[in-house]
Order: C-alpha cells, then sequence, then structure tokens
C-alpha cells in the first residue's frame, strides 16, 4: 500500500494535501480504497457548501459496503472532482492524484497539525491490521 509522505492523514482514512493559499484538497486514503474493494458510486458536497472538521461530506459505495466521507478539515468546498462521480472506480486505480474528492478553501488553517503524519498514519494502519 502506497502511503505520500507529502499528505496529512485521519483516522477515519482521508488524506489532506496542501495547495497553498489557504487551499487543500482531500481524498480517501489507499487503504480505504482497498478496504472498500470495488468502488462503484461516488456523493459528494457542491461547491460552495462547508465542511466541519470530522464531520461526514459524502459517501462512497462500493460492492462490499457503504461508507462516510469525512471532512479532514473545515471550510468552504472550492471545487469538487466531478468527473470521479462519473467514474467512481477510478479511486480504486489512483486514490491520491486523480482521485482527490474535493478541494476546500480552509476556514481553520490550524487544523492542520491536528492531522497524522505519514509515519503516524503507517502506525496507525499496523495497529488497525494487528
Amino acid at each position: 500500500m502506497e502511503f505520500p509522505d507529502d499528505l496529512k492523514y485521519t483516522k477515519e482514512h482521508e488524506w489532506v494535501k496542501v495547495l497553498g493559499d489557504g487551499l487543500v484538497a482531500i481524498g480517501i486514503t489507499d487503504f480505504a480504497q482497498d478496504q472498500l474493494g470495488d468502488i462503484v458510486y461516488l456523493e459528494l458536497p457542491e461547491e460552495g457548501e462547508t465542511v466541519e472538521q470530522g464531520e461526514p461530506f459524502g459517501v462512497v459505495e462500493s460492492v462490499k459496503a457503504v461508507s462516510d466521507i469525512y471532512a479532514a478539515v473545515s471550510g468552504t468546498v472550492a471545487e469538487i472532482n466531478d468527473p470521479l462521480t462519473e467514474t467512481p472506480e477510478n479511486l480504486n486505480e489512483d486514490c491520491y492524484e486523480e482521485g482527490w474528492l474535493i478541494k476546500v478553501r480552509l476556514s481553520n488553517p490550524k487544523e492542520l497539525d491536528r492531522l497524522l503524519t505519514h509515519a503516524q498514519y503507517q502506525a496507525f494502519i499496523k495497529e488497525q491490521e494487528a
């Protein structure tokens, strides 16, 4: 499994990439897509909606399960990955680059400090698998 070291992570298996100028991209991790299996449906918020750290903002459905997707940070949805809603199976192929879900304009940049580092997330995954 792949966990890029330039990202921040949550215990709910979302990742955050700081894009600069108060903007971040959010997606689900390789671990999450692997656990879900073949992804068949994706529901995302509308641009302009607000999301709150730790609260659900969308749904991902696979052949195995339906799961909420949680906001890693609070802010306003600046952009959604529209093509992904048409081809959600692409999350299984590339959950980090083409598989970003939403871009959020941060309302509280200090929330980034509450997220897990690459090393902390890897340790957390090892605990989950034990």
